[in-house]
């Protein structure tokens, strides 16, 4: 079977099917005509394909604007909007400002991946009339004649027609790392490169049939990462919508029915609508993640959607590419293994190299690692070929050396244990090499009799410096590792157990793997190293982890990698792959530095634990503005605030210290049921906020206050209630975050005390005794908030359910947010 036949074994399109080249042997000398090349034109068969890097325009906008959010919000603008007065629309600037993080955060991600792109489109030459000329990829057609050198892209699928130690690298392709000898009549795989040699081949497959373009396709199809904050945001607004058009109707009726005027009552009904919607939580969360992937830009993470930021906090398996993660993707000469107690062969393998004709991977790394001597002369040489399997250098003075595949110079030796040496490293999935010292000149005919057989060379893959330190920071977090490749298994195991990887010493050959996802599963739960896995075995092992309820992660860098990172809940590709991997990614590392990994995993974690705290504070709001909505609309009182009202309450008891918690360190790891636990305490907190707003309009109706009065004593309770809530996840008061609820409380006290923004937000003080009643109903139901929140929180923790922010208040915690004095 010829190399890439599996790859290409199903049936291309009629169009290119019934192509009739002219003979290979005219062919490979002229190419097509012109005529021919105008005819394919016409009929469509050019590789023009819609090369898609990134997210289009379109797709970021539209995510971005048309959400639910967007709608609940701005549908309530407009309304504020078109009765007045303006400024009770100020919640509208959330909204805006919303928007316009998303957007300009996700069109800088796809600027750069554009850019990355542009710089690493490569060209094409072909032979067309006898005449060689240089042409753009997408001028390419079926059957065209294309040239090949070392390190060029091989832009279409082919057949060689002329090899002159054409070697490819397919590592992209299939994760093989090891180049593929291509000999005439093998086939050629669109994405893969050439280490050496020269050739030239023919196009079979162009455009969307080429075998690298159908991988790319079945990535396009757009999929919003996984956010456990977003799932809990869009769950809580979907709620909302529910309950919002019927609550909204009662409410409007009972504000008719309380003699307000048409407008008055659509304002109050507005009012009541628009604390229902956490707007300040759908906004930091956007800002944190926005500063959040500013911070890993620097580090040169590339985040492509906000919510990714999280996402490495959540994840507990890896799977990881071995060739281009764990590795560099190149060779490294990795030691002498003397057969005769030979010396000063590092001479011997600096000439050797320096002397070979055929630069390969091979010999450039034993260049790398042995210089070449300045009085050595080249005599005669013989090129390295794939039929032969070995080369040779004659020099003066210093005889002839022969290098190549042990099993051939060993082919006729009667010494056994030189043959099970060699044969134990290549069963360990190191590649070796024999070097052996010849008298006679050696000639290009054939292998001297008499050799005299001197090391064995062993050639590695390079592992990345920072490979084995980042795997070591997984396994200490309890993060699983997986390591799939398409290369040899024992290739695959010997890098794994080099690197640390448990369960490296029994790989598993995925040939034989199971086909069903059950049992697929239950392999991928007991083994940790896997080899010749083909692109749609990694997808299904991503699923196989998913369905055993794992979060996973991906990483990699060729186009053998791009189902899997797609459909992993996060996906991480090298600056340096293919452009398919980096489109559909949710992260980049644009330097390729896996070392990066751990910090982007700390700030997810520092990203989650603060959000959930904020996040008990945004909902415990929603929860109060929902009951005080639905309580007046039953008792048909005039509702106790105005829009500013809102955001002046909101903004002092949650925007403002919620955005300076946000960015305060945590290390907490992070645990599934975000919603669940935050519901755990905004509920019974909302309940008692919104029983103390009630109870003190009561008391201030029973005195006979106006309706300023009435509402500006529901602002007094319901902000220092809400400071309470605040004060409450705010513990330890001994740090900074005690003095952050005593600015929020005095900057209350100021808006109270200075005219003008008593007249802007329409306040009116109501007289001692009313005064002295709603501090003391404050007072009560912060005292009730403090008793049933602590009963609540003690019964979860004996579940096992506190989130970061409960579990916090018994540590101390000095440390300000960053940015703001200490570092993390």
């Amino acid at each position: 079977m010829k190399d890439g036949e599996i790859m290409h074994g199903e049936e291309r399109g009629a169009a290119q099917a019934d192509a009739s080249p002219p003979g290979d042997a005219l062919f490979a000398e002229r190419g097509l005509s012109d005529g021919e090349v105008r005819e394919r034109i016409a009929q469509g068969k050019t590789n023009l394909v819609a090369d898609k890097s990134s997210r289009s325009y379109g797709s970021i906008i539209r995510a971005n604007v048309f959400n639910r959010f967007n709608a609940l919000l701005g549908a309530l603008a407009v309304v504020v909007i078109i009765i007045g007065p303006i400024r009770d629309a100020l919640f509208a600037g959330v909204l805006v400002f919303n928007t316009l993080i998303g957007v300009l955060q996700e069109l800088r991600a796809k600027r750069t991946l554009d850019r990355l792109s542009l710089l690493s489109a490569p060209g094409a030459r072909v032979v067309r009339d006898g005449a060689g000329m240089e042409i753009a990829r997408d001028e390419v057609v079926l059957d065209d004649l294309l040239e090949l050198v070392a390190g060029d892209q091989v832009l279409v699928d082919g057949e060689v027609l002329f090899s002159e130690g054409l070697e490819v690298d397919e590592s992209l392709l299939t994760g093989e790392s090891v180049p593929i000898v291509k000999m005439e009549g093998d086939g050629l795989l669109s994405g893969s490169f050439v280490s050496a040699g020269a050739g030239r081949f023919r196009a079979t497959a162009v455009g969307e049939d080429a075998y690298a373009q159908k991988i790319a396709s079945e990535a396009r199809r757009y999929a919003l990462v996984k956010s456990d904050l977003r799932d809990a945001i869009n769950t809580i607004l979907r709620y909302i919508t529910y309950i919002m058009i019927p609550t909204a109707i009662l409410l409007a009726t009972s504000q008719f029915l309380a003699d307000n005027t048409f407008d008055d009552s659509i304002i109050a009904t507005v009012a009541g609508l628009v604390g229902m919607v956490p707007e300040g939580l759908v906004l930091l969360t956007s800002l944190v993640f926005a500063v959040s992937a500013m911070a890993l830009a620097r580090q040169n993470v590339l985040v492509q959607e906000l919510p990714a930021v999280e996402g490495l906090a959540r994840v507990d398996v890896i799977c990881l590419d071995k060739t281009g993660t764990l590795t560099e993707g190149t060779p490294q000469f990795g030691r002498i293994e003397p057969l005769d107690g030979s010396s000063g062969l590092d001479e011997v393998l600096g000439a050797f190299a320096a002397a070979s004709p055929a630069e390969n991977s091979t010999m450039r790394a034993i260049s790398t690692a042995f210089p070449s001597p300045p009085d050595w002369r080249v005599a005669a040489t013989v090129p390295f070929s794939s039929a032969r399997k070995w080369s040779a250098v004659s020099f003066e003075g210093h005889g002839s050396w022969v290098m190549g595949a042990p099993e051939v110079l060993l082919r006729d030796s009667l010494d056994r244990e030189m043959r099970e040496r060699a044969d134990s490293l290549a069963r360990s999935g190191l590649r070796v090499l024999l070097l052996s010292r010849v008298e006679e000149a050696v000639t290009q005919e054939e292998l001297p009799p008499r050799l005299e057989h001197t090391a064995l060379l062993v050639i590695e893959e390079k592992i990345r410096p920072d490979a084995a330190d980042t795997l070591e920071y997984f396994m200490d977090q309890g993060v699983g590792i997986r390591v799939i490749s398409g290369d040899n298994p024992r290739t695959v195991g010997a890098v794994a157990e080099r690197v640390g990887v448990p369960g490296a010493d029994a790989p598993v050959d995925a040939r034989k793997l199971p086909t069903e996802l059950d049992g697929l599963s239950d392999v991928m739960h007991d083994r940790t190293v896997f080899g010749r896995v083909v692109p749609e075995q990694k997808r299904m092992m991503v699923h196989a982890l998913q369905s055993d309820g794992h979060v996973v992660a991906m990483t990699g860098d060729g186009v053998n990698d791009t189902l899997a990172l797609k459909d992993a809940d996060m996906g991480i590709a090298m600056g340096s792959g293919a452009p398919s991997t980096k489109s559909v990614a949710q992260l980049v590392l644009l330097d390729g530095r896996f070392s990066t990994l751990p910090r982007v995993v700390a700030e997810g974690r520092r990203v989650m634990a603060n959000m959930e705290r904020v996040a008990n504070l945004f909902l415990t709001k929603t929860v109060y503005a929902a009951l005080l909505a639905i309580g007046i609309a039953i008792i048909a009182w005039p509702y106790p605030f105005l829009p500013r009202h809102i955001s002046l309450v909101g903004s002092l008891t949650i925007g403002i210290p919620a955005f300076v918690l946000s960015f305060a360190p945590s290390k907490k790891r992070y645990r599934p049921g975000l919603l669940r636990r935050v519901l755990y305490f905004a509920v019974p907190a909302g309940f008692i906020a919104a029983a103390a707003t009630f109870t003190a309009n009561a008391m201030a109706r029973a005195h006979g206050a106006s309706l300023e009065e009435s509402r500006t004593v529901a602002v007094i309770v319901l902000t220092i209630v809400g400071l309470a809530v605040l004060a409450y996840l705010s513990r330890p008061m001994f740090s900074w975050r005690g003095a952050l609820v005593a600015v929020m409380s005095g900057s209350f006290v100021g808006v109270l005390a200075i005219p003008w923004f008593r007249d802007f937000f329409q306040l009116d003080l109501p007289g001692l005794i009313v005064m002295l009643q709603s501090l003391a109903i404050a007072a009560l139901f912060s005292l009730l908030l403090e008793l049933s929140v602590r009963y609540m929180m003690r019964y979860i923790r004996g579940s096992g359910e506190a989130p970061p922010a409960v579990e916090e208040m018994d540590e101390v915690e000095t440390t300000a947010p960053v940015g703001m004095g200490e570092g993390e």
